[in-house]
């Protein structure tokens, strides 16, 4: 596309991170040929802005939905937070980005998921009714995605938040390696591009203090030498580094993996541990781990 052509853009999604002429972003513009460019390499005049796209690739509307006179604006993710404006039913209105919260009751659904509108100001997800479909919005402050391109590269951009996870939590640097390297397919599982979570850490009902929201995943689980498809909700990290330090954390707090650190210099041991608890329903996780750790030398970085 030549420089200075002028695009007609359908709506927007969120991707992969590119550093572009204009700005670095992961948003893209859907064009109502049905391409897509980095907005990175659009300058708007005017600044406007773009509706996201639904599953199916259209513009999705957000309004407001309940059976009663109308949605309460407010200044935060709760209903403790003073009330700052309100929402006519049926009202339209643009959302930038969503946000963990309280749970909230709407006419059809319970979610914790609050709707964060340009002027910061927030609706719940529960009383926000979308056309023809939820898009898939990115969380507040979270950074786009990249893939590094080679192992190296991916072994070099892991291993500072493993070093870092080892020298707060006592988790051996190459186990944490290599566990980003087998949970995330080195970056390109859709958990890790979409979420920054390249451990696999489920929500349980909660993200946690690091975290900053939940999403719903197909995965698998095993179990009884059987594996089957299930869905989950796993945890949404704002990048690479909540998701190294969470990880960290997990396993140093939860009382099951706590022997495991007998062997914190001994990091084949430590992984074997740490699946004999439980960690991965995989009946080969441990070796896989050591496998990779052994190919890759990652005991370097211990």
């Amino acid at each position: 596309m030549p420089h200075g052509a002028r695009l007609s853009v359908l709506c927007q999604m969120f991707g992969q991170n590119v550093a572009g002429r204009v700005r670095t972003t992961g948003y893209w513009n859907k064009l109502t040929t049905g391409a897509f460019i980095s907005d990175g390499f659009v300058a708007w005049r005017p600044n406007r802005a773009v509706p996201w796209c639904s599953a199916t690739g259209v513009r999705a509307t957000a309004t407001a939905y309940t059976r009663g006179t109308g949605v309460i604006i407010r200044r935060g993710p709760d209903t403790r937070h003073p009330a700052v404006g309100r929402l006519s039913n049926r009202q339209r209105f643009g959302v930038a980005c969503q946000q963990w919260g309280q749970r909230v009751r709407g006419p059809a659904t319970t979610s914790p998921i609050w709707n964060v509108l340009a002027t910061g100001r927030q609706v719940p997800d529960a009383l926000t009714l979308w056309r023809p479909g939820r898009p898939s919005l990115p969380w507040c402050g979270q950074a786009g995605w990249t893939v590094p391109p080679t192992p190296s590269n991916f072994i070099r951009r892991v291993a500072p938040g493993a070093r870092m996870s080892q020298a707060r939590y006592r988790v051996p640097a190459s186990v944490t390696i290599a566990q980003a390297i087998l949970e995330s397919g080195w970056g390109k599982s859709l958990l890790t591009r979409r979420d920054h979570n390249y451990f696999g850490i489920k929500c349980f009902g909660a993200p946690g203090t690091i975290a900053i929201g939940c999403r719903g995943y197909a995965t698998h689980e095993c179990g009884g030498g059987k594996c089957w498809r299930t869905r989950a909700t796993f945890r949404v990290y704002r990048n690479l580094a909540g998701s190294m330090l969470d990880h960290a954390k997990w396993l140093a707090e939860r009382p099951r993996y706590r022997g495991a650190f007998r062997y914190y210099l001994s990091p084949g041991r430590f992984a074997a541990a740490i699946h004999r608890a439980g960690y991965a329903t995989s009946p080969v996780y441990a070796r896989n781990l050591i496998r990779i750790m052994s190919r890759y030398n990652l005991y370097r970085f211990n």
